[in-house]
């Protein structure tokens, strides 16, 4: 590795912030954002300098391990697959395929190695029961943009540098730089919305980070996000602010919203949301009356009981009111690397409920089962009870619901393999570890993100470090496995052409497939004079073929489309090698209707299965509002997933594992400050410390994500320092979205008293 400063994008969480990383010796000497950087500008939050410490951590896996009676083993790689193919091929022979389970956690779409690998791993497993992150995350999204727009990843992101209103419900995008919105520098650029005029509202339960620089906020009950836009959305029709602007043309069932907004007045909801009423009709005027305006919502409104509802709403409150694909609005990207008219070409733009799950019947989304049945699967006996599992990056106990039941679920496994290079809570149960590469240590493109961001940009980074020749890149890990899943399947030999197949990908790794997606796409090559020759084909192609046929949806890819003509060409991994900052590829720009995979190319503003599910919402209103403690999460900029708590300078400072809690619901519990708290419910109870503050609402406590550290049997030193309290262990398995299968993990209800151990000393 050359001394110097070496470009990249921090992989650490959605932002994709540029940053500068000076290395001297073979030693990283600082990281510092990138001023060149075309998307954040040199921007960073504190997580990116910990890169290093992520690289260096002494805690790190770096060869296989297999667990004995004496503890961890070291093993060579080629011993570890072949032991690892060999155990999961016996199980899925005694017992059948789906007796197999494989989870996914959310870092493997931050690695264009793991996501092109992960295609043909899947595969070689062969299961059913396959699990992963989003589940607890961002299905509702992926739903709504399945049903109304035709395509599962197709989702429509604020134009934030161009929007003059911003309203932010659930979300707090100064702590998370954004999510299912790429948008670095948050604080910066809401300063520019503020210096033309413009204006930040959010809506939460708690008065975060981003409630604090808003210019109007407002608390909401937890579950009831729902109720205030579908009160939003009866006050458009009321007063007749409904303008989809250019969207009316390609947008259908406009008359159905209006009948089904009818019974929810903002009075009929104001009691159940906490807002009142004529806050709740300014919220809607305000959408409608401003021309560049996007409401933008996430894991709050995502992950409750009626997460699907709301964020449907959330998508339909901007197209009533003119917002869709237009400047200022929300609107769809157009990256480097087309994933969603790539998926589409092959015939993968989403399904939902093809099948159910064995034991609550809960609904597939894209081929994986809600993660909150996974314990089920496991524990339930019965054909197709889950025996063995694999879990690929990721830290299930700790991050999906009712994580004691988990560990008891994967500690009664024949067989689990696990590939990660941490022994945390959720691998000590593994019986191989098989450790990949660092982030530093592996090129770097953002395949998924760029799909997200608020502005077009593509950047490659080469890996910074040499591997060494003793450790294996993820993709490597999951072909290798799949290879010899595959033999085995087959008898132990595969015909000839397919082994060669197998040796040629291992051979050429994910880059060249990178590289052909950045040639064939928008941006891609540019033929110069002879488009003149080639053009009138592919228009010919373009009119003639079906709609839906895959050699017409590989034009429409081309860099030779018309429609592309205007964008920048000539982008290939050497092309961007030489560009290391990254590459501009413009502001987001209209793109409809031809961008909907919808098959009448209309958006679907009332998918019927919405509908349906306002019968709970009716039901909810019909109750009295609730008087629960009800328990919200909260994420800090400091922290992303649990493998972030290795890090001394990510942990270090003030202790932020804590229950926040209003002053009168503390004096309600006999809470004083320096007091810990139990707090419990039907799942588990946990203890940790207390935070009185009026910067959360009445009738709600929060407990941040991702912590829990004080399990036995982990290898994190720094974790297990600052072990904190699992969310997880509180929230049960058995709340879920019926409607998309989410996992309710805020709103659920929970009871909060002062720890006995501190009442003793009290008394002593």
């Amino acid at each position: 590795m050359e001394n110097g400063t070496h470009y990249r994008t921090c992989h650490l969480c959605e932002a994709m912030c540029g940053i500068a990383i000076e290395v001297q010796d073979g030693h990283i000497q600082s990281i510092k954002g990138d001023v060149d950087d075309p998307l954040s500008q040199g921007y960073i939050c504190p997580k990116a300098t910990a890169l290093q410490d992520l690289h260096e951590d002494p805690d790190r896996l770096r060869k296989p391990v297999r667990r004995t009676a004496d503890g961890w083993q070291e093993m060579d790689w080629d011993e570890a697959l072949d032991l690892v193919a060999e155990k999961l091929h016996r199980v899925r022979k005694e017992h059948g395929r789906n007796s197999v389970g494989a989870y996914l956690g959310n870092p493997n779409v931050h690695n264009h190695g793991a996501l092109i690998a992960g295609m043909p791993f899947l595969k070689a497993l062969g299961t059913q029961n396959r699990f992963s992150a989003t589940s607890n995350d961002q299905l509702p999204h992926m739903l709504a943009s399945l049903e109304m727009f035709g395509h599962q990843i197709l989702f429509p992101i604020p134009d934030i540098d161009r929007t003059d209103l911003f309203i932010c419900i659930g979300a707090n995008p100064m702590a998370s730089n954004g999510s299912l919105m790429s948008v670095p520098d948050f604080r910066g650029r809401i300063k520019s919305l503020k210096a033309r005029g413009g204006k930040l509202v959010v809506i939460d339960p708690r008065r975060t980070e981003t409630a604090k620089i808003a210019d109007e906020f407002h608390f909401i009950r937890p579950g009831t996000d729902a109720l205030l836009m579908m009160a939003m959305v009866h006050t458009l029709f009321e007063e007749k602010l409904v303008d989809l602007g250019h969207a009316e043309k390609w947008t259908k069932d406009v008359d159905l919203i209006r009948l089904a907004s009818l019974g929810f007045r903002p009075e009929a909801v104001s009691d159940h949301t906490g807002l009142a009423a004529e806050d709740i009709r300014n919220l809607a005027r305000q959408l409608a009356n401003t021309r560049k305006a996007a409401l933008y919502s996430r894991m709050g409104t995502s992950t409750q009981a009626f997460g699907g509802l709301a964020t449907w709403l959330a998508y339909v409150l901007n197209i009533l009111t003119g917002k869709l694909d237009t400047t200022g609005g929300v609107m769809f990207t157009q990256p480097a690397i087309d994933m969603v008219a790539l998926g589409a070409v092959g015939g993968q733009k989403g399904h939902f409920g093809r099948r159910f799950s064995r034991v609550k019947k809960l609904p597939e989304f894209g081929g994986e089962f809600p993660s909150s049945t996974m314990a089920d699967e496991m524990l339930t006996p019965g054909e197709g009870q889950i025996r063995a599992f694999v879990t690929v990056a990721g830290n299930p106990v700790l991050s999906s619901p009712n994580g004691s039941r988990l560990d008891e679920a994967f500690s009664n496994l024949d067989f689990m393999v696990s590939v990660d290079y941490f022994l945390n809570e959720t691998t000590r149960h593994a019986d191989v570890i098989l450790p990949p590469t660092a982030g530093l240590e592996r090129s770097h493109y953002d395949l998924i993100f760029s799909m997200f961001a608020v502005r077009n940009t593509a950047k490659y980074s080469p890996a910074l470090y040499d591997a060494g020749e003793d450790s294996r890149h993820d993709w490597q890990i999951m072909l290798e496995l799949a290879h010899r899943l595959e033999k085995l399947n087959a008898g132990g030999r595969l015909p000839l052409r397919m082994e060669a197949g197998w040796r040629a990908f291992k051979q050429i790794g994910p880059d060249p497939i990178l590289d052909l997606m950045l040639r064939s796409g928008p941006y891609g090559a540019d033929i110069g004079p002879a488009r003149g020759l080639v053009q009138p084909a592919i228009d010919l192609v373009m009119d003639i073929l079906p709609q839906n046929h895959p050699v017409r949806g590989l034009a429409k890819l081309s860099p030779l489309n018309r429609h592309w003509q205007d964008l920048p060409k000539g982008l290939s991994i050497k092309a961007l090698s030489q560009l290391p900052n990254g590459v501009d590829l413009g502001a987001l720009r209209p793109c409809m209707p031809g961008r909907l995979f919808t098959p009448d190319q209309k958006v679907n503003l009332a998918p019927r299965r919405y509908l349906a599910d306002l019968d709970r919402l009716h039901e909810l209103l019909a109750q009295p509002a609730t008087m629960d403690l009800l328990l919200i999460g909260r994420r800090h900029v400091r922290s992303n997933n649990s493998w972030m708590h290795n890090s001394q300078r990510l942990v270090k400072g003030k202790e932020r594992c804590t229950l926040i809690i209003s002053p009168k619901d503390a004096a309600r519990s006999g809470l004083q400050a320096g007091d810990s708290a139990e707090v419990s419910s039907a799942t588990g109870k946990i203890v940790l410390p207390v935070e009185i503050t009026d910067d959360i609402m009445p009738g709600v406590v929060s407990v941040p994500h991702g912590w829990g550290h004080d399990r036995t049997g982990i290898g994190q030193s720094v974790a297990e320092a600052h072990a904190g309290a699992s969310i997880n262990d509180i929230i049960s398995d058995e709340q879920v979205d019926p409607l998309a299968g989410t996992s309710v993990l805020n709103g659920q209800s929970v009871n909060v008293k002062v720890w006995r151990a501190d009442r003793q000393r009290k008394r002593a």
